[in-house]
């Protein structure tokens, strides 16, 4: 049961905050809501979040701006942005801003469910355990790069430490677990992201993109991820892996 997830709803429809909180706490989540940032953050300052569900149209700062400022400070808690069914930009730049997923408006309770689940799984299953247990330790190596997929830490060759969002660190260790090897954009959001994409999904390329910029891997000219045309990306670098 996942009784220990904390849950907050940042949207200013109200009934929108209440339908989403009885559902979820019927599921065995614990739910908080908040109707703009400021109310966001007094719930934040006194209480650990592991997701935040956002609306990106809220009164004064929109769900953009801040989802950037939970990304910077925050960076453990899981985003899930709302949006309306078309707004197909706002999606991209919601997870250019390092959101972990969106879900189009109006939506069913249990894809939104769904949604959490995998946010939540993913978000856990890329934090270091606290409580002591072993943990098998398992560190890639790469053009002079340091992934360490037990702790998220990765590592540049001047030894400086670059921080991943979840989704991008999903997606690096899909990358280092299958090195040269054709992935297609369905196999990489299935490996990734545990979901099908849809027929306008660009997840992956989005996810591909900011991952390039923090591997300094030129976008016009790709060394490490390039892309096959049609098809999908490899993985080009040789992986030592221990």
């Amino acid at each position: 049961m996942p009784g220990t997830d904390h849950i907050l709803v940042v949207d200013d429809e109200r009934e929108i905050c209440e339908i989403v909180r009885q559902y979820l706490e019927s599921e065995g989540f614990r739910v908080s809501s908040a109707g703009d940032g400021s109310a966001m953050r007094r719930v934040l300052s006194r209480d650990p979040v592991s997701l935040v569900i956002m609306d990106l149209m809220l009164p004064g700062e929109d769900g953009l701006t801040l989802a950037r400022e939970l990304r910077e400070t925050q960076p453990q808690i899981g985003i899930l942005i709302l949006t309306g069914r078309g707004d197909t930009v706002d999606k991209i730049i919601g997870l250019e801003m390092g959101a972990d997923d969106y879900l189009s408006k109006p939506f069913h309770l249990r894809e939104l469910l769904a949604r959490t689940k995998s946010v939540l799984r993913r978000v856990a299953q890329s934090q270091p355990r606290e409580n002591g247990a072993a943990r098998t330790r398992s560190q890639a190596r790469f053009s002079g790069w340091r992934f360490d997929l037990s702790t998220r830490a990765l590592t540049s060759p001047k030894g400086s430490e670059v921080h991943l969002t979840t989704g991008e660190f999903d997606l690096l260790a899909a990358f280092v677990n299958n090195p040269n090897q054709v992935l297609s954009r369905d196999r990489l959001l299935d490996l990734a992201r545990n979901r099908e994409a849809g027929p306008f999904d660009r997840t992956i390329d989005v996810q591909v993109g900011r991952l390039r910029r923090k591997l300094g891997d030129n976008p016009h000219n790709p060394t490490l991820i390039k892309t096959v045309r049609g098809t999908g990306y490899i993985f080009t670098p040789q992986v030592e892996v221990s």
